[in-house]
């Protein structure tokens, strides 16, 4: 019987190495990846060489020297998913590493090239003679039968330790399979938090530069101004960037938490002593189901890279300028009445004149026939000229 058991718990340990080595192979070499080992915005992994080989292969006619491409930029698709891959200046030397892969890589090899490690059976604390060959479910430790007949286990219920074993095992696989799953969707949300930095900045500059259009029209009174809203929305954009970065780093930290414990869980399952592994899965199954089910996963509100709340309205501002520096509207009006009275009065002057003149023609008549001598007429002054003051065209209205 126990036999068996060990030949089953060997079959289903090499099934294990067998499926992580599956998940190891590239896709394009059909061959475990070699370093370095680089990461696609959709998840996928490729060998450099071989993304760098498909690189060019998808963009023949960009220069090449010595085997490698040394164009910048450039596109190709994933060949798992056909997922586009945009590179940028730096070409495939600007993906990113999978170190997590890469290492699980070496410990494979190790694994693979270790010869199997023969150690003695644990024995037991209190009865220096006995092999420690069951355990305890109440205190959930591994113990020996005199403690289960004489000794502080008597009272409790035991079980075979192949039977604890093979359950607690495939606790630990299935932890660290949460565990690898969860860095997976970690790295997602890393990604989209390059992305999110990358629009804050693009959103930022651009409404840098509509600030500083609309300030061209006041530069000369507003240039102050201009220089102190910049710097509000630098302020914000660090204030943003820094919390998204704070994001990133508390997620790489945690990621590396996880690597961590995911490498420690890979080189633990190899254990071959059932009595050393149980004494220390219960430790290390504790602080995976911490790391798992402890981490909160923050994100960014919807929206929060857009810049909208710093668009400026000037209507305000303008109609105070206009009013120091400007032509207002109810200044226009005043001159315009002023205008009308002055032609009113220039008609009524014209038509006193008329009078005037022909009272003087009259009276010249009457001296003539008395032979008085006749006065000079006095010559009125003629009226004044008004002076119309062209109203100013007012300023186009700026809306931001």
């Amino acid at each position: 019987m126990s036999t068996s058991l060990q030949y089953k718990s060997f079959s289903k340990e090499q099934q294990t190495m067998d499926n992580l080595e599956k998940q190891l192979i590239c896709p394009i070499c059909l061959e475990m990846f070699s370093k370095p080992v680089v990461i696609l915005p959709c998840q996928h992994n490729l060998c450099r060489k071989c993304a760098s080989d498909i690189f060019q292969a998808s963009n023949p006619y960009l220069p090449t020297r010595g085997g490698n491409t040394v164009a910048s930029g450039g596109r190709f698709r994933c060949p798992s998913c056909r997922h586009e891959v945009v590179l940028d200046r730096h070409g495939v030397y600007g993906l990113q590493r999978n170190l997590l892969v890469e290492n699980i890589i070496d410990i494979y090899k190790q694994e693979s090239t270790r010869p199997e490690r023969k150690t003695d059976c644990p024995m037991c604390d209190e009865h220096e003679d006995e092999k420690i060959n069951i355990y305890c479910l109440n205190c959930e430790v591994p113990t020996c039968s005199m403690c289960k007949v004489f000794g502080a286990h008597k009272t409790c219920e035991v079980a075979p330790l192949t039977q604890v074993f093979q359950r607690q095992k495939s606790e630990l696989s299935d932890g660290i399979a949460i565990l690898v799953g969860c860095n997976d969707r970690i790295q997602a949300v890393v990604s989209q938090l390059e992305e999110s930095c990358k629009t804050v900045e693009e959103n930022s500059k651009r409404q840098k530069e509509q600030l500083c259009e609309k300030f061209d029209y006041l530069y000369a009174i507003l240039e102050e101004r201009k220089g102190e809203l910049t710097q509000i929305i630098t302020r914000d954009q660090e204030e943003r960037l820094e919390y998204v970065r704070s994001l990133m780093r508390k997620y790489g930290s945690h990621m590396e938490t996880v690597s961590k414990l995911v490498e420690t869980g890979i080189q633990f399952m190899e254990e071959p002593e059932i009595a050393v592994f149980l004494q220390n899965s219960k430790p290390l199954l504790q602080k995976m189901s911490e790391a798992s089910s402890g981490f909160q996963m923050e994100k960014i509100e919807s929206g929060y890279e857009n810049m909208n709340n710093f668009l400026v309205d000037l209507d305000r501002e303008e109609r105070i300028i206009r009013e120091i520096d400007f032509y207002r509207e109810d200044e226009e009006e005043e001159e315009e009445e002023e205008a009308a009275e002055g032609e009113d009065f220039e008609g009524a002057h014209t038509e006193s004149s008329g009078e005037e003149d022909i009272a003087e023609r009259g009276a010249q008549t009457s001296q003539l026939e008395t032979k008085e001598p006749v006065s000079t007429p006095e010559v009125l002054p003629p009226p004044p000229e008004l002076e119309l003051s062209t109203p100013s065209v007012p300023a186009p209205q700026i809306q931001l």
